[in-house]
């Protein structure tokens, strides 16, 4: 429980830069910050599957291979496409109040689903957990509920916004639910392999991303990137490559890797709320990178998201009769 608990704390640190990387690069379309994170994860993936996985790779079956295409589509591209595309059409503060509740989504869902395999956390149990940890969202979203609040706009858009963002929460509780499932069934197989296998089922996607991308960009301009985009890598080219290739590394692969040594170790009705630790990470590091302190309510937030992690861990699963 506890190098579990460790491991889902490193995904978090990890997954958490990802959220700084558009501050760092504020010229850089959500688009090519995706292709790019990508692009770089699966390049990464090549060496690492030669120098460190190659036996465990050949071991995985045509079906596994199948498995970790789809993980990769629906939790990576899929997911990002729909994120991006609801802030496109609602504006970041309702996208990410929506996605803020995947913690507590993915532990319900995984709850009442796996509680044959994993044992079943008793709701009378896990309602105070989820009630502080919603709490705590709430609180350290309170800045965006207040700006969405106080805008004016198309009714429509709104709710085309909001659709794609709950599209986007479906995705990521599928993810973390199904990769689970097969680390779960395959106890004797590596995590690093299955995270450099998704990395090398992403590239060719990646690769097929970039293409369209650009053939959009010289087709449309202003569509999906701002005209006077200077091709191919923008006026920062060393800071972008430098970035993606930072995330690729740190965000994509070893996230994914340290969250399926998790996915061993934890029930998934657990391991869902432990995402908060990538909501707190990204906090952190926003603050840091904008040289500010956190407002009280930001702070009494982070405590609550804190304090139902710790009441989530104290409950036992208990076994179906």
């Amino acid at each position: 429980m506890l190098l579990g608990l460790l491991f889902a704390l490193a995904a978090g640190l990890m997954w958490g830069l990802v959220f700084v990387a558009p501050v760092m690069l504020p010229g850089y379309a959500p688009a090519l910050l995706t292709v790019g994170r990508y692009l770089a994860f699966g390049l990464i993936a090549l060496p690492l599957a030669l120098l460190l996985d190659r036996r465990a790779l050949r071991e995985l079956q045509p079906g596994d291979w199948r498995e970790a295409a789809k993980l990769s589509l629906v939790g990576n591209f899929l997911y990002y496409l729909c994120l991006s595309a609801a802030i496109q059409r609602a504006g970041a503060p309702l996208p990410t109040m929506i996605i803020g509740t995947l913690p507590v989504v993915i532990a319900v869902c995984a709850n009442h689903r796996n509680r044959v395999r994993d044992g079943h956390l008793p709701w009378a149990r896990l309602a105070p957990s989820l009630a502080l940890i919603a709490a705590g969202l709430a609180l350290v979203n309170r800045d965006e509920l207040q700006h969405l609040q106080a805008q004016a706009g198309d009714p429509r858009r709104y709710a085309e916004g909001a659709l794609l963002a709950i599209a986007a929460v479906a995705c990521w509780t599928w993810y973390p639910i199904r990769n689970a499932d097969w680390l779960r069934a395959h106890a004797d197989r590596s995590p690093r392999a299955w995270a450099t296998a998704q990395g090398l089922v992403t590239l060719p996607m990646a690769l097929m991303g970039a293409v369209l991308l650009g053939l959009v960009m010289l087709a449309a301009p202003g569509t999906l990137v701002p005209a006077d985009f200077v091709l191919p890598f923008g006026e920062r080219p060393w800071a972008y490559v430098g970035l993606m290739a930072a995330i690729g590394l740190c965000s994509s692969w070893l996230g994914t890797l340290c969250w399926n040594e998790a996915s061993q170790r934890l029930p998934t009705s657990l391991s869902g709320q432990l995402i908060v630790f990538e909501t707190l990470a990204a906090l952190a590091y926003a603050f840091a990178w904008n040289q500010r302190t956190p407002p009280p309510a930001t702070v009494a937030g982070v405590v609550l998201l804190v304090a139902g992690v710790a009441w989530a861990l104290r409950i036992k699963p208990q076994r179906p009769q």
